[in-house]
């Protein structure tokens, strides 16, 4: 039977919030029961195992992460858009370290959760809405997806650890990397026959 006032929702929640304190790895069915104040047994009533909660982390993280993206991103495009969108997504890695990790790796996700879900399509859509303004056409349009990610992601990372060791500010690195890109961004190589494509 179960528990009032424990829902889905609530559980994931609890399990978002325990993602932010410990990290993503260490969330546990047993770790979220103990902030709820309630035995084990009596989340499975609502979340089925701990990939299943794992999965609602993730979902509810990329609709956290969307939504700010598109506030900040609203009006803008080009580099302001670029900027935006970077800063926007760095915020949300800073203030949700747990949570913005659960929406970089792969995650069991219930098909029908997904499918259900806003924020994984909303961000594709807002990704590719961005980029728009660079006029980049497939694949290059996907290579600066990944590009984009595999910079933002790997600079967070090493921000995160503490791999930036130097006296110059991160901070100023960041702007500057932003500025590396969005000139990227505007001369992307043209593809030459014999290229992969």
């Amino acid at each position: 039977m179960a528990r009032a006032g424990l829902t889905a929702d609530r559980v994931t929640l609890a399990g978002a919030e325990l993602a932010d304190e410990v990290g993503f790895d260490h969330v546990t069915m047993s770790a979220v029961a103990r902030r709820l104040g309630v035995k084990d047994a009596s989340l499975y009533a609502h979340v089925r195992h701990l990939a299943d909660l794992r999965g609602r982390i993730a979902l509810l993280a990329a609709d956290e992460k969307s939504i700010r993206i598109a506030e900040a991103t609203a009006g803008r495009a080009g580099k302001d858009a670029l900027v935006a969108y970077a800063n926007a997504w760095r915020q949300y890695a800073h203030d949700h370290p747990g949570r913005y990790t659960a929406t970089q790796i792969p995650t069991e996700i219930d098909p029908e959760l997904l499918a259900r879900a806003p924020g994984p399509r909303r961000a594709v859509e807002l990704t590719y809405s961005m980029l728009r303004a660079y006029a980049l056409d497939e694949p290059a349009l996907t290579d600066a997806v990944r590009l984009m990610r595999s910079m933002f992601h790997g600079f967070l990372g090493l921000e995160a650890a503490g791999g930036f060791a130097h006296a110059r500010p991160a901070e100023d690195s960041w702007v500057r990397c932003l500025d590396a890109l969005h000139d990227l961004l505007e001369h992307w190589p043209a593809y030459h026959e014999g290229d992969p494509t």
